[in-house]
């Protein structure tokens, strides 16, 4: 029996949460667009879902990426390790999203949404990507719908989602606490959200970084070939030399240190994972002092340390309403740092 989606671009709750990124206007639903009642321009729909950037842009690896493993990392029968590192890096429950609507920042190809809507949730899900089209088909049965956008022009009401999370997605944005600041706006009084990042912490990654200058700049398919080759000889040649006794484990570390790959015992989660890491224009690391300052800037309450570094989740308070963006964010933080700058003075004359 087929089965049609229950969050589909024609649906009445949709077009009431769809706003022009531009001047903000409300869109109306056309034939295969939607359009902006105020300043009528019009956004395609294409493969079911809603483009609102073009179709080139930074994150084209990430369209090849999760076009090529479209369903590599999604929860199938009794495995659940998607759903388990969800709750590490969200601190969400069931519970507490069942029946809840639900934003999801950079949602690939619906790894994390599929946990969401398993639970309960209903989620829209934006990638600047054309991955977006393969989160829908892959949730096309769930409460689910996705779109192609971007953070810093989300085309969505604001004060709407009762919480919001973006998993690994915003370190590779040029500039991650920006994007960050974008976020609460878009929560209800009293929702919930949360972030995982790479860590600053360590220094693993120096090599790959170095390699990443390169490797940014071939084509996601010309990259994908070199990583089929490189990524198994350097997972082999670290299993046999740990066989060697003494020297073994020094010479492994240096080999993983030199030459990043993915250690995932799953083949092919090895490839996506390394291809990941090499593919990405912006890469950012980051530090809970960092995340911490972000999350207090934008009036969130009640943070709490999650278990995989770098996430942090935190709470609107119930008194703030929708309309606190970015701006509003930044202009508080220049009126402080002003006062700072006064007050330096002050107390150096």
């Amino acid at each position: 029996m087929n089965h049609q989606p229950c969050f589909r671009p024609c649906d009445r709750d949709l077009i009431c949460l769809l706003r022009c990124p531009g001047c903000r206007g409300r869109l109306e639903k056309q034939a295969q667009a939607y359009r902006c009642s105020k300043c009528e321009r019009t956004f395609p729909v294409s493969r079911g879902v809603v483009r609102f950037v073009e179709p080139q842009n930074y994150a084209d690896s990430f369209g090849f990426q999760w076009q090529r493993y479209a369903r590599t990392q999604l929860d199938e029968g009794e495995l659940r390790s998607s759903e388990a590192v969800f709750r590490c890096r969200t601190g969400f429950t069931p519970e507490e999203l069942n029946g809840k609507l639900v934003l999801d920042v950079g949602c690939g190809m619906g790894r994390f949404a599929e946990v969401a809507t398993r639970w309960g949730a209903r989620v829209l899900g934006v990638d600047l990507s054309a991955a977006a089209e393969v989160a829908q088909r892959n949730l096309a049965e769930r409460e689910f719908m996705a779109l192609q956008a971007d953070v810093f022009e989300l085309p969505l009401a604001r004060g709407s989602f009762d919480f919001v999370y973006s998993l690994g997605v915003l370190h590779h944005t040029p500039d991650c606490e920006k994007a960050f600041m974008e976020l609460p706006q878009y929560l209800k009084p009293g929702g919930g959200i949360a972030i995982w990042l790479y860590s600053g912490y360590n220094k693993w990654y120096r090599f790959s970084d170095i390699y990443r200058r390169i490797t940014h700049r071939l084509s996601a398919r010309s990259l994908h070939s070199v990583l089929l080759f490189l990524v198994p000889l350097f997972y082999w040649l670290g299993r046999g030399l740990s066989l060697i006794p003494v020297a073994g484990n020094p010479l492994v570390g240096l080999v993983q240190h030199v030459f990043p790959v993915s250690r995932n015992p799953n083949p092919e989660v090895r490839i996506l994972d390394t291809f990941d890491w090499y593919s990405p224009k912006y890469q950012s690391k980051h530090t809970y002092e960092q995340v911490f300052r972000w999350f207090e800037s934008c009036g969130l309450r009640d943070l709490r340390v999650l278990e995989q570094a770098v996430s942090v989740r935190g709470r609107k308070p119930e008194d703030q309403d929708g309309e606190t963006g970015i701006n509003e964010v930044l202009s508080v933080q220049s009126d402080r740092n002003s006062s700072a700058l006064h007050t330096n003075s002050t107390e150096q004359q």
